[in-house]
């Protein structure tokens, strides 16, 4: 995970409409006694001019991990009359106690608690916003539909309204190879990081024994395979109702949350917006794959109307303003996407236009054909190309050209079309499919396929198919028996140009995205009228021509800072043709740095490896490693974590090994080791 504040166009704002004061630290006290840990940004002369307030709610350590990005926003709306409050959650960076897992009561119970205390300060006229993206944007959600009353609008980016179909851990039933222990390893190493002895005092040392002694939440996620009442907590789209204020949610195609901005703007009853650019898991004046956008404005416009009171015009727009990708030949990474603006009033569209295509063999048809038998092989390396589950915008993340992934799955292509035609939505591949095993996935790609053979992938989903009635009860195959089933792949805007073609692969296999079955699969999928790719055709309309363009980004300066090592990435494949096994090997130095504010230097590596033989899918191996430094001066730490994910037939099993150093001496090492039974997975 990197936190880095990217260049970009934006333009560098110094001077603001009022003038601004940094509060490097407050304590905010929860009734059980536990302090936690805020930096507020307020114009000076807040408490003889009150503000509203704007909160923002993590676990990533204001001190030193988010310091640089942090440094860029809330200044910026303390400087246009509004309170900016950063909190570190329980037992994160400075505050008191334990994380113990993601978004537990706990957590939200806090953040009431913390809402209540900012309605009590002196400089705060009424009426408090939450901002956040990722585990903020989540939290905002969750704590919305707890309904406090000085909670009045939310900004929510790159999250999410369902925990399980669509987070980290598990996506169509299918558990998320790729990114379940990545996510698990990450926050098992942030999780022992110490508070800063010049803030906590002595007790510095005590309270981080006691963090590191933190279970591996892994554990946790592996041992809750289904739908249950685990995932159900915190899933605002269990009860959309529970959301009884203004949401703006915010997402990009790049990102891997893009899911809950539409099924939002269904869902909720209230006040709502939605945007949706080109870009990866970032805030969008920084974002890319640009353009970016005055997305600071933007926000202003929202805090004003809903917490000032003032007619900023947001609300008479539409409600859904969405990026459509122009084609573009595959790469791994883009620092720009082509395409265009569009817009609708409603979600989802009253003209909403379905365009189907019907296989045969190795052809997508405009018409039904007869029925065919077409045998989907596994091949256990499908997948390795198809980029990372959530890409931050770092070279590499995006998707390889598919033709590379086309021979290890069956495709289905359509004739050149005569005339550009643009998507907007969730494609679905039906299909009427058999399966050889009780147990069985079925992964579908939407490639854009160029003229000179170049196939670019559009989006992608994915189904456990012992999943096809219910992510709660799954219910095993009968092999041989044939099933219709429909998989939704992921929401997109894309136009495919004129002379170009769609693309449909077919795999029971999609490493590491998706945990492989436990045994080879062989999938039968029949041609007929029940077998058919639905697209989502977007018809242009006159109201995309009415949008107003976005302001040029802009940001307050991004604080001082002194880079000790240089951030660098790599991705390679490697294949040995003697064993015939596959290796991923996914390496990020994100770099060190020094802040001069506070003297903290921090940094971070982590290597994440995936491995896998062809034909054997009990092989499938998941490794990801952290090193973490954090200190000042003679006040040096450092931690080395060993994330391992395995299964067999039967069961998942997890090692999380963890060490860490005062200086030199090392004062913990502990491993955790865990069996969990395989549930349908």
């Amino acid at each position: 995970m990197v936190f880095n504040v990217r260049e970009s166009n934006r333009s560098i704002k110094t001077k603001f409409p009022r003038e601004v004061q940094e509060i490097e630290h407050v304590w905010i006290p929860m009734s059980d006694g536990t302090r936690l840990s805020a930096r507020i940004w307020l114009p000076v002369d807040a408490e003889e001019n009150p503000v509203p307030a704007i909160l923002e709610y993590l676990p990533y350590r204001k001190n030193d991990f988010t310091a640089l990005r942090d440094s860029i926003r809330h200044p910026y709306f303390a400087g246009h009359g509004y309170a900016s409050i950063r909190v570190d959650m329980r037992g994160c960076g400075d505050s008191d106690g334990i994380l113990m897992d993601e978004y537990l009561k706990l957590e939200h119970d806090d953040g009431l608690e913390v809402l209540s205390w900012i309605a009590k300060q002196p400089w705060f006229t009424g009426g408090i916003g939450m901002i956040g993206k990722s585990w903020g944007g989540f939290n905002g959600l969750q704590i919305a539909a707890r309904r406090h009353p000085e909670l009045k609008a939310i900004i929510t980016l790159m999250s999410t309204d369902d925990r399980y179909a669509d987070d980290v851990h598990y996506k169509g039933g299918a558990l998320l190879a790729s990114d379940m222990l990545w996510w698990g390893s990450t926050m098992f190493a942030y999780n022992g990081r110490p508070a800063d002895p010049e803030i906590v005092g002595d007790a510095w040392r005590k309270s981080w024994l006691e963090r590191l002694d933190t279970p591996p939440y892994v554990e946790e996620w592996v041992n809750h395979q289904r739908r249950d009442e685990y995932w159900k907590h915190g899933s605002v789209a269990e009860n959309y109702d529970d959301v009884d204020i203004p949401v703006y949610a915010v997402g990009g195609w790049a990102d891997g949350y893009t899911n809950a901005v539409p099924r939002l703007l269904e869902g909720l009853k209230g006040p709502r917006k939605g945007l949706i650019g080109p870009w990866a898991h970032e805030y969008p004046e920084v974002a890319v794959p640009g353009p970016q956008i005055g997305f600071l404005q933007e926000c202003l416009r929202w805090w004003d109307h809903w917490l000032k009171d003032i007619d900023t015009g947001i609300m008479e727009e539409p409600m859904l303003r969405a990026w459509v990708n122009d084609s573009v030949p595959p790469k791994t990474d883009y620092a720009i996407r082509p395409g265009h603006w569009v817009a609708e009033n409603e979600w989802p569209p009253k003209v909403n236009t379905q365009k189907q295509y019907y296989l045969s063999n190795h052809q997508l048809n405009e018409e039904p054909v007869s029925e065919e038998a077409i045998i989907v092989s596994s091949i256990q390396e499908h997948g390795l190309y198809s980029g990372v589950f959530c890409p931050f915008g770092q070279p590499g993340d995006l998707p390889s050209d598919q033709r590379i992934e086309n021979g290890l799955s069956v495709v289905f292509t359509s004739e050149p079309v005569d005339e550009s035609v643009a998507i907007l939505g969730f494609p679905e591949f039906t299909v009427e499919v058999a399966s050889d095993q009780k147990n069985a996935l079925i992964a579908v790609r939407l490639n854009d396929v160029a003229p000179d053979g170049s196939s670019t992938r559009v989006t992608w989903g994915v189904l456990n198919l012992t999943h096809r009635n219910s992510h709660e009860h799954p219910e095993h195959l009968e092999p041989g028996e044939k099933y219709t089933v429909t998989v939704q792949m992921n929401a997109i805007g894309h136009t495919l140009p004129a002379g170009h073609c769609w693309q449909l692969a077919v795999s029971p296999t999609y490493w590491p995205h998706a945990w492989p079955s436990p045994v080879p699969v062989t999938l039968t999928v029949f041609t007929n009228e029940k077998t058919f790719l639905s697209l989502p055709i977007r018809e242009e309309k006159a109201i995309d021509q009415e949008l107003k363009p976005f302001q040029h980004p802009e940001t307050a300066a991004v604080m001082e800072r002194e880079i000790l090592r240089e951030a660098n990435r790599t991705r390679e494949i490697r294949h040995n043709t003697i064993t015939n096994v596959w290796t991923l090997d996914d390496f990020s130095d994100e770099g060190a740095r020094m802040l001069p504010s506070n003297g903290v230097e921090y940094g971070s590596t982590n290597r994440n490896i995936y491995t896998i033989e062809e034909g054997n899918p009990l092989s499938a191996t998941v490794q990801c490693d952290w090193t973490l430094t954090l200190g000042r001066g003679e006040w040096q730490t450092s931690l080395e974590s060993v994330s391992i994910m395995t299964a067999d037939e039967n069961q998942f099993y997890l090692t999380n090994h963890l060490i860490a150093y005062e200086g030199d001496k090392e004062v913990f090492n502990k491993v955790w080791k865990k069996e969990i039974p395989r549930d349908f997975i």
